[in-house]
């Protein structure tokens, strides 16, 4: 009976991240409702821990010393390049062209841009079958480059329309990132003393991700009930939000396909295409959330009704028509 009833809270405990594309949208559906008829103004201050925790459990076995070697290195350029040079300016030439009106909503798709890769660039590159070591490598450097030029990049992407406190981006950076790494790593060599790699990966690490969504989906829940009322009466602003959004994903794909055809063979042209597509939307919308307010985190809300789904349909076209040169 214990045993049953353990199954059954498990299967609960992992439903979430394992139907991460229909849970959003349900989240969001259910925070929309919910803000509609009640003020959730109320638990802003509950973000900024709930993200603290939600990051925590990512970092635990993460290893910063894949980031001081010298493998992969016209990837790790070409894919830096990509997420700090180009894919920034797209993002200023879209809130310059449509955003201009909405300036939080312009700083959720700047932070948006600027915090690339995740656990699900691993992920997804092992599903696509890409150069999962090199993966590794451009997630920890993406993470590290990120977490440092984000609030320069936000003064000069976003400065002149909202105003962007360096001290503050800089504070909340620390405490939703650095904070939570270092927890991380103190807590991954806690359990390497007492388990094997071997029993980590597959007793401890599941867990992880699955802890991680639910404080996703509560940051969802929350910024979308925070903005309910406001949408229902700007409806148009909604669907322009989520027209950038498409709008900025699109061209993302387009570059790192081109990109990646033209520089690199198949599997590290699809680490390519994962590490520059893929942002980090759970230390996103923390930071938007906590440094710039609701709105901002809407925006980058809209964002994972997209990523999840466009990388899964990338991989079924790719296995069809093939976009990269295989080696030989």
């Amino acid at each position: 009976m214990k045993e049953n009833k353990l199954s059954y809270l498990k299967q609960w405990f992992f439903w979430p991240s394992k139907n991460i594309v229909l849970v959003i949208p349900l989240i969001l559906l259910a925070g929309f409702l919910t803000g509609i008829w009640i003020d959730t103004g109320s638990l802003k201050q509950m973000i900024l821990p709930i993200t603290m925790l939600m990051i925590y459990p990512t970092m635990i076995g993460f290893r910063g010393r894949e980031v001081f070697n010298f493998n992969h290195g016209k990837l790790l350029l070409t894919v830096m390049g990509l997420n700090f040079l180009i894919i920034p300016l797209i993002a200023y030439l879209l809130g310059t062209g449509f955003l201009l009106a909405e300036p939080q909503l312009f700083a959720g798709l700047a932070i948006t841009a600027l915090l690339p890769t995740s656990n699900m660039t691993i992920a997804f590159t092992m599903l696509a079958k890409g150069n999962v070591p090199a993966s590794i490598k451009m997630t920890t450097t993406g993470l590290l480059l990120g977490s440092f030029l984000a609030p320069w990049y936000l003064y000069l992407m976003v400065g002149k329309y909202v105003p962007v406190d360096i001290l503050l981006t800089l504070k909340t950076i620390a405490l939703v990132i650095l904070i939570p790494l270092i927890l991380g790593m103190l807590t991954y060599d806690l359990l390497m003393k007492r388990y094997s790699q071997e029993q980590f990966q597959k007793k401890i690490k599941p867990y992880l991700p699955a802890a991680s969504t639910w404080g996703l989906l509560l940051i969802i829940f929350i910024s979308m009930s925070m903005n309910a009322r406001r949408i229902l009466q700007h409806l148009d602003v909604f669907a322009i939000a989520l027209g950038v959004q498409l709008l900025f994903y699109g061209a993302n794909y387009l570059l790192s396909i081109l990109v990646g055809r033209k520089l690199f063979k198949e599997k590290d042209a699809l680490t390519l295409v994962f590490s520059t597509v893929l942002r980090n939307l759970s230390i996103s919308i923390g930071l938007a959330a906590t440094a710039f307010g609701a709105n901002a985190a809407l925006m980058v809300s809209l964002a994972f009704l997209i990523q999840a789904q466009a990388s899964a349909w990338f991989i079924k076209i790719n296995e069809k028509r093939s976009f990269f040169e295989k080696p030989a």
